[in-house]
């Protein structure tokens, strides 16, 4: 609804739309308060009421879910709305007191910091000298500084690997509370410095979000560099759709809707919510985290630099960054990033969801193709069981898949203009949702079966290593009971008949 030429208060009616979790009301004519309905809504994540004219008292309902970290809430700094009623109501006779009020504790919060930060210049002088200064303040008074000795006992001496990225490996460890987390020890041949280093650990002190992985400390002892993030116990979403564990079973489309729609908040945080905003720059599948609940974080925003504030919404760097396959194909050569190549990655995110396929898709008859490219070759005739992974089983809503599939394709448009932001693609993927929802309930309700993981032994056809990208191959998904198969396949099949050809025809 935004831009939709609303005036008038805010319709007390949005309080009954209990399952809403994105509400738009900017660029309108809205006056008026926050009607206080607002705050019994349970799922609502963003209110947006920038450009209106909104005044009054934020509901306290409201103000404790800002501060929870579970809404968030954005206006115009210059409107009138004010946290508490006391604040919005200031008296003629005390108005001059209060504000000479506000400005002594300003002006003594201001020798406070400063005092606090030449304190911190002096000891950092003392302690690494002239040769090795840099602007570490914000992330020592942030986040807690390990030594290399320290984190040798964290990982139990580096024990455990967990995992490889461009920065290092990635161990295990504990701290001495018991909280487990994952170690980043910088390889000595890795793309960053200790300066990009330092520049990840001070961005990532500064956003915290639900969806984003969160920053325990870090370590610059000598030689030694590391970041120290929280553990997630389910590992990244490649391996989910495509580990080796058959244990794990399949992750059903309701699931993998769950995940790519977390993804997507944390992505629309990262572009909307932080000031300036930054791109992520590496968005693909296993920088999607997963806890024990399977929900989603994403993760290793590090290389990312913040828009150029003097309203150039370019970021231009010196060298390619990026994993082949999921990247803009034409950076390579224009060397410019823009949050639409996050929304470019994202798409191949969603194509890999709905197929279960990594980014090359290898061929019987040929060399490997994009994803993009085998996607599209099906879809032209209709045929999106075909790109469907086959281990769900067909238990999925048919119409949810092909709008998924429409919103890769466009997020991978090659004109970025054409591509949507991460706030549209969060909003599609909510329809889709509860197209999947709504469909569950009723299967739920006429066969007592649920949704949980589809226990498959197909094999995998992600390869082990970067290496071995083009040796892949494809393999059958295990045989499935008929019966149960087509029951499974009976709320689907209804709907198949209504769908159109292909994307373009929609």
């Amino acid at each position: 609804m935004s831009f939709g030429g609303l005036s008038g208060d805010i319709s007390s009616y949005f309080a009954n739309l209990k399952a809403i979790q994105y509400l738009d009301l900017s660029h309108n004519n809205l006056t008026g308060s926050i009607p206080d309905g607002l705050s019994q809504l349970p799922s609502l994540a963003l209110l947006d009421l920038k450009g209106n004219k909104i005044s009054g008292t934020i509901p306290f309902g409201l103000l404790i879910r800002i501060q929870d970290g579970n809404l968030t809430l954005r206006y115009d700094q210059s409107s009138n709305l004010c946290s508490n009623s006391t604040s919005c109501q200031p008296t003629k006779d005390h108005r001059n007191s209060k504000t000479t009020s506000y400005i002594v504790v300003i002006v003594a919060a201001v020798v406070v910091v400063g005092l606090v930060a030449l304190l911190l210049f002096f000891i950092m002088g003392r302690n690494q000298g002239p040769a090795n200064i840099h602007n570490e303040s914000d992330v020592q008074s942030r986040n807690r500084r390990f030594t290399y000795t320290e984190l040798k006992v964290v990982t139990s001496n580096f024990r455990r690997v967990l995992g490889e990225g461009g920065f290092g490996l990635v161990y295990d460890g504990f701290l001495e509370d018991g909280t487990q987390v994952a170690v980043k020890l910088r390889s000595q041949s890795s793309n960053q410095g200790v300066k990009e280093f330092l520049t990840e650990a001070q961005n990532l002190t500064g956003i915290h979000h639900r969806n984003l992985v969160s920053l325990i400390g870090y370590c610059k002892d000598g030689e030694y560099v590391a970041l120290v993030y929280e553990y997630m116990s389910e590992g990244d979403l490649q391996h989910k759709l495509r580990g080796r564990d058959h244990n794990d079973g399949c992750l059903t489309w309701r699931q993998r809707l769950h995940i790519v729609l977390e993804s997507a908040q944390g992505l629309e945080y990262l572009h909307k919510a932080c000031s300036p905003p930054f791109i992520h720059r590496d968005v693909k599948t296993s920088n999607i985290l997963l806890d024990a609940n399977l929900k989603a974080k994403v993760a290793d925003f590090g290389l990312m630099k913040a828009f150029n504030q003097d309203g150039d919404t370019h970021v231009s760097t010196a060298r390619v960054v990026g994993t082949p396959g999921r990247s803009v194909p034409v950076y390579a050569t224009v060397l410019e990033l823009t949050e639409k190549s996050d929304v470019y990655s994202f798409g191949v995110v969603l194509l890999e969801v709905i197929t279960g396929k990594p980014p090359f898709v290898q061929t019987p008859q040929a060399q490997p193709i994009h994803i993009v490219k085998w996607v599209q070759q099906r879809l032209s005739s209709g045929d999106i069981e075909g790109v469907v992974d086959a281990r769900m089983q067909g238990d999925y809503d048919v119409n949810g898949v092909w709008k998924v599939a429409d919103l890769a394709l466009e997020c991978m448009a090659q004109t970025p203009a054409k591509r949507p932001t991460m706030t549209r693609v969060m909003a599609r993927l909510l329809e889709c949702l509860e197209l999947e929802e709504s469909r569950g309930a009723i299967y739920t309700s006429v066969s007592g079966d649920t949704n949980g993981i589809v226990n498959t032994a197909s094999t995998s056809d992600d390869p082990s290593s970067s290496s071995s990208m083009y040796a892949t191959t494809d393999q059958p998904a295990s045989d499935v009971n008929q019966s149960s198969a087509a029951l499974r396949m009976g709320p689907n099949s209804s709907r198949a008949s209504t769908v159109a050809a292909g994307p373009a025809a929609r």
